[in-house]
């Protein structure tokens, strides 16, 4: 299951996208509130009714953890203990925790970015804390993935679905996403 964390203010191009083509990839996907109302606003007015509240989330079931950026949507994934415990265990446990946007930021905030190549939506690379900042659309260090903003989610949410184990190249081609 991959788990798509929701709070207030959270970009919806880079939530909805990764749920979008992460399904489109046969992987399981399901969108969590870190509040206590499963309707979550996004950064640009659009609500999105999220699939589960965070005390439901099952590390066991788990095979990634995705934070779309958006602010003020980071600040508040940022400042929830509960999630910053979860993602701690499942840094542990070697699963897959990726990031977009301002969302890396919360992944230096947590520790997970240590000894590791990331990158951020620009401006956010002092809070990478002990990473190497890259300017790569998506950076993939061991099972930590980082992209860079909106404009970057699909490729973001390919690199997840690689990182699982499927095959992005049929969804690719259905979209028309390296048409040239």
């Amino acid at each position: 299951m991959v788990y798509v964390f929701l709070a207030e203010g959270f970009e919806e191009i880079e939530a909805i996208s990764v749920i979008d083509i992460l399904r489109r990839c046969g992987l399981l996907v399901e969108t969590v509130s870190i509040s206590d109302n499963l309707l979550v606003a996004g950064a640009h007015g659009i609500s999105v009714v999220a699939d589960s509240y965070l005390d439901e989330v099952d590390p066991a079931k788990a095979t990634a953890f995705v934070l779309p950026g958006g602010l003020p949507g980071s600040d508040n994934l940022q400042a929830c203990s509960e999630l910053e415990a979860l993602l701690k265990q499942a840094d542990k446990a070697g699963k897959i925790v990726a990031a977009v946007c301002a969302a890396p930021k919360i992944l230096g905030a947590f520790g997970l970015t240590e000894g590791r190549c990331a990158t951020c939506y620009p401006g956010y690379e002092n809070e990478l804390l002990g990473a190497t900042p890259k300017e790569d659309r998506v950076v993939t260090d061991g099972h930590i993935i980082t992209s860079r903003g909106a404009g970057t989610a699909a490729d973001f949410a390919f690199a997840i679905a690689k990182a699982l184990g499927a095959d992005p190249e049929p969804v690719r081609k259905g979209m028309l996403y390296d048409l040239q």
